[in-house]
């Protein structure tokens, strides 16, 4: 019994001693996730800011992207409240006008350059990285001090972004030091010597302001970038983002001429159209000095694998062959499609790119082409530029499969997609969220 006793008390002494090992550890973690407030300013006049620096602010937050995610569909621009769907549930963009209850109006230009490269709130509160903070933590102190001055001489808007809806416990703000532990690594992106000035300039906004990465790049099952894949392709608003390196899908290789055209236009002759959330990139990138743009096709380009130097092969067009294997999707091609994209039509002889140049077919993942199908693709600049109405309600999910089945067959070299219609449900599902 003695025995029985003394084991007994053992046991409580080791649940006990572990039990307070692991507050001890909770304390310890939030001790360390904590972060101070900023304290709060009067918002500052328009006036105070230099004219230059506030232009030069506007075109830096154009590289940015800042609108496109803080604007809503019919909202007032840079209030907020735009929904972004992640994996880990809704999180809505803050208000970035300078309107002192709802938006950045009572936040210094230190509280917003820490927001911007630590993730942290004036209040002290972690970011979620839905803010490409991953990236902008590489941008130069004067540029996020022009992008502030920018912002606060907006017109301020009085407007609360809704509740963030996300798994729990993922609200619990102090688990975000633990992710930026991991992943995110400060510091100025690296000038190399080797390259031009250009190369370089690029190489500071593709990094830093224009966090194409952030699309571009595949992210692991807690939601940061592989590193070790950069520029391997990646999801971004339910679309794939094509692959920007030496892998690209591109059945031309792309020059910068090529590139540049399609950054400020939304489309290329010799490749394909922007569609899904690259329009909104392109809308900001043709407004922007073309150096800016110039510089950003330099770098991407390389990366890439630069100019193409070998002849450029005979595109594929095996429509018997892939008549015969997908005749439902021929049938629907025939009566939905052929109109514009056929041989032949008034749409071709308008500089639109071939099917059979479109990388979206040429991919490995069918995402963004069962997006485009659906979806359709709307004119990336104030009504300019390519347009295709969406097919979501006048097709199933079975019927896309089968044009896209068709279309693989017929315009690529490439081995058929694997279950096409689950992918095309899941595309419908993402492209229906929020």
């Amino acid at each position: 019994m003695i025995t029985l006793r003394r084991t007994a008390r053992s046991k409580w002494w080791w649940v006990t001693a572990l039990l307070l090992l692991g507050l001890a550890g909770a304390l310890i973690a939030l001790a360390l996730s904590w972060r101070p407030a900023i304290a709060p300013i009067a918002p500052p006049s328009p006036g105070s800011f230099a004219p230059a620096q506030v232009v030069r602010g506007a075109t830096l937050a154009k590289l940015g992207d800042c609108a496109v995610c803080h604007t809503r569909d019919g909202g007032r621009q840079l209030a907020g409240g735009r929904p972004l769907a992640t994996p880990f549930g809704t999180l809505y963009s803050d208000n970035l006008t300078p309107d002192p209850e709802t938006g950045i109006g009572t936040w210094s230009a230190a509280a917003f350059r820490r927001a911007m490269k630590a993730g942290v709130s004036r209040s002290g509160a972690h970011l979620y990285p839905a803010l490409p903070y991953e990236h902008f933590t590489h941008v130069r102190d004067a540029d996020l001090d022009a992008i502030y001055a920018f912002l606060m001489t907006r017109r301020p808007v009085r407007e609360a972004a809704p509740a963030n809806r996300l798994i729990f416990p993922l609200g619990f703000r102090p688990l975000l030091a633990g992710w930026k532990l991991l992943f995110l690594h400060p510091g100025e992106t690296p000038v190399d010597p080797s390259r031009s000035a250009e190369w370089n300039r690029g190489a500071y906004l593709v990094e830093g302001l224009g966090h194409c990465g952030g699309c571009h790049t595949p992210r692991n099952l807690a939601g940061g970038e592989i590193r070790s894949q950069a520029y391997a392709g990646g999801i971004a608003e339910g679309w794939r983002a094509p692959a920007l390196n030496a892998a690209n899908p591109a059945a031309r290789k792309w020059t910068k001429e090529a590139l540049v055209t399609y950054l400020r236009t939304g489309i290329s002759p010799d490749h394909s159209a922007a569609a899904g959330p690259m329009g909104p990139v392109v809308d900001s990138l043709s407004q922007v000095p073309e150096a800016e743009v110039r510089a950003i096709a330099a770098y991407i380009v390389s990366k890439m694998g630069g100019s193409p130097s070998a002849p450029v092969a005979p595109l594929p067009d095996h429509a018997d062959a892939a008549a015969r294997r997908f005749p439902e999707g021929a049938v629907l091609f025939g009566g939905a499609c052929a109109g514009c994209h056929g041989p032949g039509a008034p749409m071709m002889g308008q500089g639109r790119p071939l099917l059979s140049l479109a990388t979206v077919l040429r991919d490995s993942d069918p995402t963004s082409a069962a997006q485009a199908v659906l979806q359709g693709i709307a004119p990336p600049i104030a009504g300019r530029g390519p347009k295709m109405p969406g097919f979501a309600d006048a097709l199933t999910d079975q019927q896309v499969a089968a044009v896209l089945g068709y279309l693989r067959a017929r315009y690529t070299d490439w081995p058929d997609w694997k279950k096409l219609p689950a992918t095309v449900a899941k595309a419908r599902k993402e492209g229906a969220q929020p």
